[in-house]
């Protein structure tokens, strides 16, 4: 069976040498056929708010917040949008803030691949970097009592607007809403905190979960610490079309956007599978090893104890260079020992969240990963490297046998399964 893998920027056309496969991918619903009506209505009819144009006068000084170049939002025609609909508002007013959390900041080209030429050369756009005390300020305290830094552009604004993508996520249940804010303009002390092994480790700290999840519980408490006037959150297709508007209030926008993902991107699954094949959704998402482990959560959902994860991720920017991901997976000699250290108390250490997760998913199953790191980086990595796709599968299969069911999420964890 010839399928077809969310690769990079072009994807991939992979036949897979087996009779027994089943694809699992989200309910395909189809665009918007006018992305900019509905927009307008979004913005004009929200969700337990006032029009977004009445909740912004013309004075105010206002800062919207973006997600970074790791995510898969339409940034550029929502801005567009956006700035039409607050066409009283003079251009000088607005700061739009790139959301970095603790990833490395964008370059301005990066930032016009975002935002668009037209946007970046009109409206002042900047980077959001934890790492830098002198460009945070004082936002409030956590439920724990703890000091939570934040941009200082946003803090200081009159006004405060945050554009998302509400899909499945590994950790937080669903992106999108208050996760604009929280972890995306703090800074790294509270980032750490709200990545802790305790947190990472709680079984409610996954897919689809919201209530009860203490990932999602931070975001929602420290991303309300300032007031946030209004929301603009989106899902979209395999296309990247927008599918669905969820404008206004952050928590009911958030939820109602949730519940519509739910029914769209989860899938129930009647039984595990000793191979799973993914992908990280292919470009933005797939640019690194770090975020492919998001893909690899997602098949790990529905891999058999000791199994095997072939995940397609072309990672052309490593693991990356960046941070501390790439030293913790090299550091250890075997996945037991990565989750040990990172679980002993006392220790903390910059992106140890992912790599805890990964050594999870390595304690559960073998995992492959077929990209363009060097296969001895993989090897190091604790992953198998894997030069031919088919040529793997097939291996697998002569081993356990040729009749055995293979799952495969084409689209990586644009597809969330679960066991029923």
């Amino acid at each position: 069976m010839k399928v077809h893998l969310d690769y990079g920027k072009d994807g991939l056309e992979q036949e897979i040498p087996a009779s027994n496969i089943t694809i699992l991918a989200p309910r395909f619903l189809p665009g918007l056929p006018d992305e900019t009506a509905a927009f307008r209505d979004a913005a004009r009819r929200p969700v337990e708010s006032q029009p977004l144009k009445d909740v912004l006068r013309a004075t105010d000084r206002v800062a919207v917040v973006i997600p970074d170049i790791t995510r898969p939002l339409p940034t550029e025609r929502l801005l567009l949008w956006m700035f039409a609909e607050l066409s009283h508002i003079p251009a000088k007013n607005f700061t739009v803030i790139n959301g970095t959390g603790s990833h490395r900041t964008n370059t301005q080209a990066e930032l016009a691949s975002m935002v668009g030429v037209e946007v970046l050369s009109k409206y002042r756009v900047v980077n959001h970097t934890a790492h830098d005390p002198s460009t945070l300020t004082l936002a409030g305290r956590s439920p724990e009592g703890r000091p939570v830094f934040m941009n200082r552009e946003y803090v200081d604004a009159d006004r405060r607007i945050v554009l998302g993508f509400i899909e499945p996520h590994f950790m937080a249940g669903f992106s999108g809403g208050y996760k604009g804010i929280f972890p995306a303009l703090a800074d790294i002390d509270s980032i750490m905190r709200y990545h802790r092994a305790s947190v990472i480790g709680n079984p409610h700290s996954t897919w689809g979960v919201l209530e009860g999840n203490p990932t999602q519980e931070q975001i929602r408490a420290n991303g309300a610490l300032l007031p946030v006037d209004f929301c603009i959150n989106v899902t979209q297709n395999r296309k990247r079309e927008i599918t669905q508007f969820f404008c206004g209030d952050v928590m009911a926008a958030h939820l109602k956007g949730c519940e519509f993902a739910r029914t769209t991107a989860m899938v129930a699954c009647e039984r595990s599978y000793p191979i799973v094949l993914t992908t990280n959704g292919g470009y933005p998402l797939d640019q690194n090893l770090y975020q492919a482990v998001k893909g690899m959560s997602a098949a790990a959902q529905i891999v058999d104890e000791g199994g095997f994860v072939l995940a397609a991720s072309r990672c052309n920017d490593g693991f990356p260079a960046h941070g501390n991901f790439r030293k913790l997976l090299f550091d250890h000699d075997s996945p037991r020992a990565l989750l040990d250290r990172i679980l002993a108390p006392g220790f903390s250490m910059y992106d140890q969240w992912e790599a805890q997760i990964l050594a999870m998913i390595l304690l559960k199953a073998r995992v492959g990963l077929y990209s363009d790191i060097l296969p001895e980086e993989v090897e190091r990595a604790h992953l198998a490297p894997v030069p031919d796709i088919g040529g793997r599968i097939s291996a697998e299969l002569e081993r356990i046998g040729q009749d055995a069911p293979i799952a495969v999420l084409p689209e990586g964890p644009m597809t969330i399964p679960y066991l029923t």
